[in-house]
């Protein structure tokens, strides 16, 4: 059992398959959930029924359809003051998440923004779910919380600007 605290590749030493996995166990989970935030993001910006006040599909009938079923029904009446503008905020923030976490630029930042879209989500789409694993939302929320707390330590923007920073400081941190 190793009590190091940084993988021997970070010092000189050798690299084995189990270090190189670790180094890039996220990249998965961050192309995952980036690119079906872009998708989702472009999709509902793309869907003229979506981006409707009323009518089959729109953002504002699944708003009024959930609404008393939801964990947190001001919030729902708080979207329904505007649903267009709402799915609109919705999707241009699912579209900037997934830009940022695929290209790992401010990803904590932009993992924050998606676990906080998932967990509006949450409370008020799919609250109802019964089973409670039903519901997407909730996973994505989970899905979420590893790149909050890591980042994007390698194949990223940060990643490149971070080790800039290093080259510019002389290699020391």
């Amino acid at each position: 059992m190793r009590t190091d605290t940084y993988p021997p590749y970070l010092d000189g030493g050798g690299r084995d398959w189990r270090d190189t996995a670790t180094r890039y166990a996220l990249l998965p989970l961050r192309i995952f959930l980036g690119v079906t935030f872009i998708y989702a993001g472009l999709d509902k910006l793309t869907d003229s029924a979506f981006m409707k006040d009323g009518g089959a599909g729109s953002i504002g009938d699944t708003m009024r359809a959930v609404r008393d079923s939801s964990a947190i029904p001001a919030l729902v009446d708080l979207a329904l003051k505007n649903p267009v503008g709402f799915g609109a905020a919705i999707a241009l923030g699912e579209l900037a998440v997934g830009i940022g976490t695929l290209i790992g630029l401010l990803t904590r930042l932009a993992a924050l923004g998606g676990a906080l879209i998932s967990l509006s989500l949450w409370l008020t789409v799919s609250w109802a779910s019964d089973p409670y694993y039903y519901g997407n939302d909730l996973i994505y929320l989970m899905a979420w919380l590893p790149l909050v707390l890591a980042g994007a330590p390698y194949l990223s923007l940060d990643a490149a600007w971070r080790n800039r920073r290093r080259q510019r400081a002389g290699g020391f941190d």
